[in-house]
């Protein structure tokens, strides 16, 4: 299906404000042992929210309790377990609950999600998901629902880190748009792993090999597509700059992103599993799978300079990561009727008085739920009026 041309967008603003009502927005969400709040019930507008504090607050835990309502490991990527509540003088938690009620395009919508409490001793720590009450199979049917997005300040190096950040900076936003994207990822990796694992421990057995490489195959292609639509849309709307935000140029490098380009899937599936089949015996040898996309990159140019993003200042690279996320909001909007949720950690460093303005300005206009953190009230004051100001202290939020 062709995506709406960029131009198309058309977000029919409140008379009064110059907000677009939100499609998708968090109005009540209840904490239960996660990191530093034993209990917690906060009550949400519909638009922008603001949480002011200082370091160590729990400004982030919230921004990672958020990421765990769309599929995959959250925020911080951290272990199960880590996320349990950890306090002087009590006993420590061993399970974990986040639940939120949303507006959605189809209505309220309840999801929960966290560490399951009736595991067996010894077993592995695992997630367990509610939508609507019900149990779902697994996290991935929260991409049917839930999209969010994330800067935090570990990104400000992206475009200086390894090709893995990126790819996984991307699966995000390309997961918003295709909501099976994650699990295609899931069992790539999966499949990765086993295969790495065999390979290591001199692993004989043909069948289980080609087994394996026929899982990356399939998932494989499917994900490198997904990746290559997304970029491809999310270019052309990144060329079109936003405000003070310079454009962007956006492309997968890679040999099975060249391969997709150039012929059917089905063909790009077989060349993928002649080569993981030939590479063997190599990859053993070097402990690395030489062929798939787990091996592609996301290159990133700022247009207005003509350069590299890497080559950029801190600040230029800031803008461009602002700017792509909104371009990507704006296709949210479009494609799926809905932007996804931005988590925007201490978003105002690098951002001078303009660019946070016209960030501000974005996201009230496209009629996302922004979840913004400072230390600072002041840089927010722009939002004033267009969004709900809570000042976070010691696991406890209050209204500014």
């Amino acid at each position: 299906m062709t995506a709406p041309p960029i131009s198309a967008l058309a977000y029919a603003p409140d008379a009064a404000t110059g907000a677009a009502p939100a499609v998708l927005a968090v109005r009540q969400l209840r904490l239960t042992d996660f990191r530093n709040y034993r209990q917690l019930r906060l009550d949400c507008g519909g638009g922008p929210v603001v949480l002011v504090g200082a370091n160590g607050a729990g400004k982030t835990n919230l921004l990672e309790a958020l990421s765990f309502l769309a599929p995959g490991r959250g925020l911080r990527r951290a272990r199960l377990d880590e996320a349990c509540r950890r306090s002087r003088g009590e006993s420590d938690a061993t399970a974990w609950a986040v639940a939120a009620t949303f507006d959605t395009p189809e209505g309220r919508l309840a999801i929960g999600t966290g560490l399951d409490a009736g595991r067996p001793e010894g077993a592995l720590p695992r997630r367990v998901v509610r939508i609507d009450g019900r149990p779902a199979a697994s996290q991935t049917a929260l991409g049917r629902h839930v999209a969010a997005v994330w800067l935090t300040p570990q990104h400000d190096r992206l475009f200086l880190d390894g090709p893995s950040e990126r790819r996984r900076f991307l699966d995000r936003m390309v997961a918003a748009l295709h909501p099976e994207h994650a699990g295609d990822v899931a069992a790539y990796d999966n499949a990765l792993r086993q295969r790495a694992r065999l390979l290591a421990e001199g692993g004989r057995d043909a069948h289980w090999y080609t087994a394996l490489e026929d899982t990356m195959a399939r998932h494989g292609v499917a994900l490198a597509a997904a990746r290559a639509d997304t970029v491809h849309r999310l270019d052309a709307a990144a060329r079109l700059g936003i405000g003070p935000f310079p454009r962007a140029g956006l492309a997968m490098a890679g040999d099975v992103d060249g391969w997709i380009d150039t012929m059917p899937a089905l063909d790009a599936e077989d060349r993928l599993r002649d080569q993981l089949a030939t590479s063997r015996l190599r990859d053993a040898e070097t402990g690395t799978t030489s062929s798939g996309p787990h091996r592609s990159d996301l290159a990133v140019r700022h247009l207005d300079l003509d350069l590299p993003a890497a080559e950029g200042s801190t600040g230029q690279q800031k803008a461009i990561l602002v700017s792509i996320v909104l371009a990507h909001a704006r296709l949210m909007a479009l494609s799926r009727g809905r932007p996804p949720l931005l988590l925007l950690d201490e978003i105002a460093a690098h951002l001078d008085a303009e660019r946070r303005a016209a960030l501000f300005d974005e996201v009230v206009a496209l009629g996302v739920q922004s979840w913004m953190t400072g230390t600072d009230a002041e840089l927010f004051a722009p939002l004033r009026g267009r969004a709900q100001l809570l000042r976070v202290a010691d696991g406890s939020i209050a209204a500014v």
